[in-house]
C-alpha cells in the first residue's frame, strides 16, 4: 500500500493520563522506540579487543563467499546462511556476505550488560552513547580499536552528537541526575533530575567537562545538531522528546494540556536550542515549533498472523491480555504485580489467592478503562483523534536546506533555511507503517528514506510471517516539496522469535553516482542495500549473528550503523563495538571502494547528514567506468576502451596527459545520447575534463 498524504484538521483535544498509565501505554504500544531494555544478562565478556575476526573467530564464521566472477558476486548466497544461525551472547553463530568484519569488542567494565545505543564521530575517535554514559574509541587502525574515555553519567538513552569541542548527550528517562551521579532519581518530583541535553567540552577528548545543561519538558529521546552555513558562531539542536510532561513543580513552564486548553502545552512540538559556540554554558531554548499542527491520527495496521498467534499462546498460558486502543495485548508481568498489589489493597488483602487472581482478572478491563479512559475524541463534536505529538527523530540535511522528520505516525519534509524556524510542508503516513523512526537523504536530496521501528525496536518483527512491508524502510521521490512513495525495502533474511529485529538506524556510503545504504536491524544485523532506483531496492552486502539467547528474547544487536572514512562503524546493543570493511564484489568494485573513501569527514553525527563531494580522482572516474560495464550502459568493448585510455591517461603526466584526457571527454560528450545512461557518461565527461584542467 502506498504511502499517502492525509488531510489537515484543526487540532484536537488530548486526553491526559497519570504518569503511570503513559509508562505502562509505552511499553504496551511499543512508543520507548529506539530504547530495548538494559541488557541485563551478565557474562565473561572479554574486556580487550578480540582482535581480527580473520585470526580469531567470535563465534563460528559462516562467511558467505560469492561464487567467482562478478555475475556470480551478484547472487546472494542461497539458503540463506543468516537463518538458523546458533545463539550466544559473545560467542554466537555469524555470517557475512561482501563485507569483512574487521574486530569486535566488548564495552568496558563498567558498560557491559548496560544497553549501547548511538554514534557520533570526531576525527579518529568513535562516540558510543550507552545508558551508563559515554564511550570513546579511536578507531584509527580499525582491527584494534583502543578505549580512550569511559565516562560514567547515567541516562537514556545518552544518544551523542559532536560539533567542534563541543559533545551533546541526551537525557530522558526519570533517573538521569545532573551531577551525573549513578543512584538515581527516586523522587516523583526532584530537582536533581537531568531531563533534557548535557554539553560537554571535548576539547581534550580524554577528559570531557560538563558545561552545562538544558532541560526541557520531555526530556531529549533524540536530538539533531544543525550547523547552518550561513552562520559559524551558533549551532543549533532540535530535540526531540518522548516522554510524558514533566511536573511544572520540577521545571517551571512545563504544561501538559492539550494546544487548544492552553496556548503553552508541551505537547505538539520540539524544542530548538541554540548553542553559542564561544559560550556552550549560554545554551538555551530560542522556539517551540508545533510542526505537528492540524495532523490527525494516522491509519494503522492490525496484529500480523505471528502476532496474533502470540496473544493466543499468551491465552492458554493464563497470562493476562488486555485491550487497548482498539488492540488485544499481552500485559507485561513487570506490571501485573503492582496492578495486582493496587487490586488487593481494595480488597483489604495481603497475598493473593487463586480466586483473587481470577477476581482481578475479570475486573482487568474495567480497570485498563478507568487507567487510560474511553477516547473522547469518537464522538461527533470532538471530530477525529489528534495526530502526533512529537518526532523520533529529525534528520538535517542543511546544504539542501531541507529536514526528514520521522515523527510517530507521519514522515515530515521540513524546510530548515531559517534554523530556529523550522516549517513543515509536507507530511505523509501510510497504514503499513507503525513507527516512523528516522530518515536518509540521498546525496542529491531527490529522495527521501523512512525506517519503520515496528514494536518499539524491543520485538520480533523480522519473523517468517511478518509482512515484508511492516518493519520496513519507504523510499519516497522529492519534487517541489512533495514527497511520492516508490517502493519498501525490508531486511530479506528471516529472524527468530528470540530476536527483536526491525528496521532502525544507517547511512549512506559515498560511493558516486550510486545511492548505497547501510542499516542496523537489531538483531537482524547490518544490511547494505543499493535504492539508486527506488522502486528497485536491492540488498548488497550484509552480516548477522545468531540471537542473544535461544530460548528467550534477550535484547541486542546493531542499534546502529554509518559509514565513517572508509569504515563502517556499528555499535552493538549487548556485544559492543564491530567494525566492518567493504569488499569488491560484482555490486561495488574497488574503484568504487577507492573512491567512497576519498570522501573525508572531520566528524559526523546520527542525524546530521553531509553532503558528500568526491575529490576528482581517477578512481571516481574508474568508478564511473565499472557502472556503466554494470549497467551494461554501453557495449562491453567500448568500456574496455574506455577504461584502458583512463589508464593510459592517468600514467602520462603535464600536456600528455591533459591532452589524453580532453581527447576522451570530447569523444564521450559525443557518445553520451546513444548509451543507456547518458547522466552517468556526462558526469564522466565532466569529471575527465576536471581531471585535465588539474582540478
Amino acid at each position: 500500500m502506498k504511502g499517502k498524504v492525509l488531510p489537515s484538521l484543526p487540532g484536537n483535544r488530548l486526553t491526559s493520563n497519570s504518569l503511570f498509565s503513559l509508562l505502562v501505554v509505552a511499553v504496551l504500544v511499543g512508543v520507548s522506540a529506539c530504547a530495548p531494555k538494559p541488557v541485563t544478562q551478565q557474562a565473561d565478556a572479554p574486556m580487550a579487543d578480540m582482535g581480527d575476526m580473520d585470526a580469531a573467530s567470535d563465534g563460528d564464521m559462516m562467511d558467505a563467499k560469492p561464487m567467482t566472477g562478478d555475475d556470480a558476486s551478484r547472487m546472494a548466497p542461497s539458503p540463506d546462511p543468516r537463518v538458523g544461525l546458533g545463539a550466544g551472547l559473545f560467542d554466537a553463530e555469524q555470517a557475512l556476505w561482501n563485507l569483512k568484519l574487521a574486530s569486535t569488542t566488548a564495552p568496558p567494565q563498567d558498560f557491559v550488560g548496560v544497553t549501547n545505543s548511538d554514534l557520533a564521530f570526531k576525527g579518529n575517535y568513535a562516540i558510543q552513547g550507552n545508558y551508563n554514559g559515554v564511550i570513546v574509541w579511536d578507531i584509527s587502525n580499525p582491527a584494534k580499536p583502543v578505549l580512550v574515555t569511559e565516562y560514567l553519567c547515567p541516562a537514556s538513552q545518552s544518544d551523542v552528537s559532536v560539533y567542534g569541542d563541543l559533545m551533546f548527550v541526551s537525557g530522558e528517562g526519570l533517573g538521569g541526575r545532573l551531577d551525573c551521579g549513578s543512584q538515581g532519581v527516586q523522587d516523583a518530583v526532584s530537582h536533581d533530575r537531568l531531563r533534557g541535553i548535557r554539553i560537554f567540552d571535548i576539547t581534550d577528548i580524554r577528559n570531557p567537562m560538563y558545561v552545562s545543561n538544558v532541560q526541557t519538558c520531555r526530556g531529549s529521546h533524540t536530538h539533531s545538531v544543525l550547523k547552518d552555513p550561513n552562520d559559524d558562531e551558533n549551532v543549533y539542536i532540535y530535540v526531540s522528546g518522548s516522554a510524558p510532561v514533566r511536573p511544572s513543580d520540577e521545571l517551571a513552564g512545563c504544561v501538559a494540556a492539550s494546544p487548544d486548553e492552553d496556548p503553552n502545552s508541551a505537547l505538539f512540538r520540539i524544542e530548538v536550542i541554540k548553542v553559542p559556540l564561544a559560550h556552550p554554558e549560554q545554551a538555551a531554548i530560542v522556539n517551540s515549533p508545533r510542526i505537528f499542527q492540524d495532523l490527525v491520527a494516522p491509519p494503522q495496521h492490525g496484529l500480523s498472523p505471528a502476532d496474533i498467534a502470540e496473544i493466543q499462546a499468551a491465552k492458554a498460558r493464563g497470562e493476562f491480555v488486555v485491550e487497548l486502543f482498539g488492540q488485544e495485548r499481552v500485559l507485561p508481568s513487570r506490571f501485573v504485580g503492582p496492578m495486582l498489589a493496587q487490586f488487593m489493597e481494595s480488597r483489604e488483602g495481603d497475598v493473593a489467592t487463586a480466586a483473587d487472581s481470577a477476581a482481578f482478572r475479570e475486573a482487568l478491563p474495567a480497570i485498563i478503562a478507568e487507567r487510560f479512559g474511553a477516547p473522547d475524541n469518537d464522538s461527533d463534536d470532538d471530530g477525529p483523534r489528534p495526530g502526533p505529538t512529537q518526532c523520533h527523530d529529525i534528520t538535517l540535511y542543511p546544504e539542501i536546506g531541507l529536514a526528514g522528520g520521522a515523527c510517530e505516525g507521519y514522515g515530515l519534509l521540513l524546510d530548515i533555511s531559517d534554523p530556529a524556524n523550522p516549517v513543515r510542508i509536507d507530511a505523509v503516513a501510510d497504514s503499513n507503517f507503525s513507527y516512523w523512526h528516522s530518515a536518509t537523504f540521498n546525496n542529491d536530496g531527490t529522495k527521501v528514506l523512512f525506517t519503520d521501528e515496528w514494536g518499539g525496536g524491543g520485538q520480533p518483527k523480522c519473523r517468517a510471517t511478518d509482512p515484508v512491508e511492516w518493519g520496513a524502510n519507504a523510499i519516497f521521490t522529492l519534487e517541489n516539496g512533495k514527497m511520492d512513495f516508490q517502493s519498501y525495502y525490508k531486511l530479506p533474511a528471516a529472524q527468530t522469535s528470540q530476536e527483536n529485529c526491525v528496521a532502525h538506524n544507517g547511512s549512506l556510503i559515498p560511493i558516486p553516482g550510486r545511492d548505497i545504504m547501510v542499516q542496523s536491524w537489531y538483531q537482524g544485523g547490518i544490511s547494505i542495500f543499493d535504492w539508486t532506483d527506488p522502486n528497485n531496492p536491492v540488498e548488497i552486502a550484509y552480516h548477522d549473528r545468531g540471537p542473544v539467547d535461544a530460548a528467550r528474547m534477550a535484547s541486542g544487536g546493531s542499534w546502529s550503523v554509518y559509514w565513517y572514512n572508509g569504515a563502517i562503524v556499528s555499535s552493538e546493543i549487548s556485544r559492543g563495538l564491530d567494525i566492518f570493511e567493504l569488499e569488491p564484489s560484482g555490486w561495488i568494485s574497488e574503484n568504487e571502494i577507492a573512491a567512497a573513501k576519498s570522501v573525508r569527514l572531520d566528524y559526523l553525527n546520527a542525524q546530521g547528514q553531509p553532503k558528500f563531494v568526491w575529490p576528482s580522482s581517477f578512481a571516481v572516474a574508474q568508478s564511473y567506468v565499472d557502472q556503466l560495464e554494470r549497467d551494461k550502459a554501453m557495449p562491453q568493448g567500448r568500456v574496455a576502451s574506455i577504461r584502458s585510455d583512463i589508464k593510459n591517461a592517468e600514467s602520462a603526466s603535464g600536456s600528455a596527459r591533459r591532452s589524453a584526457l580532453t581527447r576522451l571527454a570530447t569523444t564521450l560528450g559525443r557518445e553520451a545520447a546513444s548509451s543507456a545512461d547518458p547522466a552517468k557518461v556526462r558526469m564522466l565527461v565532466d569529471l575527465l575534463r576536471n581531471l585535465a584542467s588539474g582540478n
